[in-house]
């Protein structure tokens, strides 16, 4: 059994779509959506009565062949299902686990802990498997730092208003603008403990279509690499935001042309369309063109 993999396995993952994984139709459905990563789900969208019978059905769907990565959403560790879930759904046709609820760095290193056991039993190379922590409490964004720095395999954190915003008696509004302190929290702790981009947060308002736009486009502002989604039609917009547009690609190959050349007759700052060049916009420029070839 292979595993997808994206045509670059360092480009950034623009869109995790979630289905309920006790859904088989919408779990087949599902992967053909154009999603970069879908993440099948055994916590918050399957029924407790389902969830055992619902780990056959992730592995079956993760089996079959697929153009892009399949993740599972696990119960969390205070839970009676979370051992049970990731003892049934690591094997080689899985590419990641996603934790929710992580609050302390004990929780992410006994998932990690797991998952190395059952990759060594299971004959896969430990640490092949991602781990995807969702911090959607107010303690687990107090333990941020502490939950990065736990040493684990975990490549980014991602983000869940839903139960951010109840657990701390906020109210999720359009614009969002009381989530910009835990995205920057998230933001800077991911970049000073050396992770990638986090992901950003779901939109569940579907009817709210310009809301979700500019909740994407927020994403894309803060820094964030891409973004949980909850409905298939939201995925070609988020994909589309979280890449450069024909206007920042061209901006970018016109910012390095110059500054190459004047670099070339020993100058390293100078001025395009009236705006002043150096070398660290000369580095953004040249991460706009890198992300710019991806497929």
């Amino acid at each position: 059994m292979t595993k997808a993999i994206l045509s670059d396995s360092a480009a950034p993952i623009r869109s995790f779509l979630f289905t309920p994984a006790n859904h088989p139709r919408k779990v087949e459905k599902v992967f053909a959506s154009g999603a970069d990563a879908i993440i099948l789900d055994l916590e918050d969208a399957c029924a407790a009565s389902e969830k055992p019978a619902s780990r056959a059905v992730a592995v079956a769907a993760l089996s079959a062949p697929r153009s892009c990565l399949g993740y599972v959403r696990v119960n969390a560790t205070d839970t009676e299902w979370c051992f049970r879930d990731l003892d049934e759904v690591v094997g080689p046709w899985l590419d990641g686990i996603v934790a929710p609820k992580i609050e302390r760095p004990e929780e992410i290193v006994l998932i990690d802990w797991m998952i190395a056991q059952f990759e060594r039993e299971r004959g896969l190379p430990v640490g092949a498997i991602d781990l995807m922590p969702i911090i959607e409490t107010g303690a687990g964004l107090h333990a941020l730092d502490a939950i990065i720095a736990a040493g684990t395999r975990m490549r980014r954190v991602s983000f869940g208003a839903g139960d951010f915003t109840r657990d701390m008696g906020m109210k999720w509004s359009a614009d969002e603008a009381e989530l910009a302190y835990a995205r920057g929290r998230l933001i800077l702790a991911s970049r000073v403990g050396g992770l990638e981009a986090p992901i950003d947060t779901v939109h569940i308002d579907l009817a709210d279509e310009d809301s979700f736009d500019q909740s994407v486009v927020t994403g894309v502002k803060f820094g964030f690499q891409g973004k949980l989604l909850i409905h298939p039609k939201q995925v070609a917009r988020t994909n589309q935001s979280f890449m450069p547009s024909a206007k920042e690609i061209a901006r970018a190959e016109k910012i390095v042309a110059a500054f190459n050349a004047a670099e070339g007759a020993g100058s390293a700052s100078i001025q395009v369309d009236g705006y002043f060049v150096d070398y660290p916009i000369v580095e953004k420029a040249q991460r706009v063109l890198a992300l710019a070839v991806r497929t």
